[in-house]
């Protein structure tokens, strides 16, 4: 039972890695087509770097309205995916540090690794802070 358990496991970990591998590879291209289209459409007139460029300025301003809007109550299982996001871009940083033969992917990479390694280190300080909060106190 236990083996059949550990097998269902083990192809749903092999099919989500696959999974994520296929996201990998068509993400500069689902990137480049919208960059396209959006040049296309105005004629030239929409450089598709300036068109990404909107995206990742608006996407910071998404991010910042949906984290200051979330109540105290949520806010430790907020932190948790919020980890769970950063180790995410953890191993795609490594994969860009260790992969690329570009010295500005690299670069670029390192800079995301340490800045999510801080976020994580910060996430599980604040977590245990909170969780803290919670304990009973000893006489």
């Amino acid at each position: 039972m236990a083996d059949t358990a550990l097998d269902k496991a083990l192809d749903g970990l092999n099919q989500a890695v696959e999974a994520v591998r296929q996201a990998a590879e068509s993400a500069p291209s689902v990137a480049d087509a919208a960059g396209a289209m959006a040049h296309a459409a105005t004629g030239g007139a929409v450089d598709p770097f300036v068109f990404r460029f909107a995206i990742f300025i608006l996407s910071i301003f998404v991010g910042y309205y949906v984290v200051w809007s979330v109540t105290p109550a949520l806010h430790t299982p907020l932190m948790a995916v919020t980890n769970a996001i950063s180790s995410v871009i953890v191993v795609g940083a490594l994969l860009a540090v260790g992969l690329s033969a570009s010295g500005m992917a690299t670069g670029f990479g390192f800079i995301a690794l340490v800045l999510a390694s801080v976020n994580i280190f910060g996430g599980f300080l604040v977590t245990q802070r909170m969780l803290a909060m919670y304990k009973k106190k000893e006489k």
